[in-house]
């Protein structure tokens, strides 16, 4: 079976979802905080497309304890409980609790792939859980790059190079195109010091401005986390894909 890169959101075609398996990607940082708040015991993240819709989503539900997620300029908005920082998740405070959540590029990005057979969120922290995860659902995939207000971004081509190596190495999957091959490449190259790589791209260097180095720090680190969220739901809900 193949596997392919999309750049971007907007350079989705119909072939690209149809009978595939979706990963997307939004390493800085909203994939990778997905696999955070699900590593520290998160129920499930529900997804929006922007903050109101998230904000009104919150307010109404009755059914457990939330957390209402999210940035604004890498911010988190005013009243929300959490931004987009992956080591903001904690278990003994988080576990158990429904998220709310809506990013720049990340979860803009999820919405963007419905069609797609299966939709998975991947990240460099569990590249290589996402990748046997991808393969076990038996379709060709397809890695979806967020981008970073509609550029390429780098830390995406790299993860999705991350998943990409570890589907051919283990899976036995075939690259499908240059843009693949980019992005092997990419992630061969910088696989040895991944925080500085991370640290110089466009979306890195947004995130230094604000503050939150850390949150690149943590983002930077290969194959740490077994949690890899599965999407399900008309609103699209993120959940620990536990391969059934």
């Amino acid at each position: 079976m193949d596997a392919k890169v999309v750049l971007l959101p907007r350079d989705l075609r119909p072939a690209d979802l149809d009978g595939r398996s979706v990963v997307v990607f939004d390493v800085l940082r909203a994939t990778t905080t997905m696999a955070a708040a699900l590593a520290a015991g998160v129920r499930e993240i529900r997804v929006f497309g922007d903050l109101e819709s998230a904000c009104r989503a919150a307010e109404a539900f009755q059914d457990g304890p939330c957390l209402l997620c999210g940035e604004a300029n890498c911010l988190p908005p005013p009243g929300f409980d959490l931004g987009n920082s992956p080591g903001a998740f904690h278990r003994d405070l988080h576990a158990g609790r429904t998220a709310f959540m809506s990013t720049t590029n990340g979860t803009r990005a999820i919405l963007a792939a419905r069609g797609a057979s299966t939709i998975f969120t991947g990240a460099l922290v569990n590249a290589a859980a996402v990748a046997r995860a991808a393969a076990a659902e038996g379709r060709p995939v397809t890695l979806l790059c967020a981008g970073t207000g509609g550029e390429v971004a780098l830390e995406d081509l790299i993860g999705a190079g991350a998943v990409l190596h570890h589907l051919i190495a283990s899976a036995g999957y075939r690259r499908s195109g240059d843009t693949a091959l980019i992005a092997r490449q990419a992630f061969a190259c910088a696989r040895e010091d991944l925080p500085a790589v991370l640290t110089e791209s466009a979306g890195g260097q947004n995130v230094i401005r604000v503050g939150l180095r850390a949150d690149i720090d943590f983002a930077a680190r290969l194959d740490v986390l077994s949690a890899v969220g599965v999407i399900d739901g008309e609103t699209p809900t993120v959940r620990p894909w536990t391969g059934n």
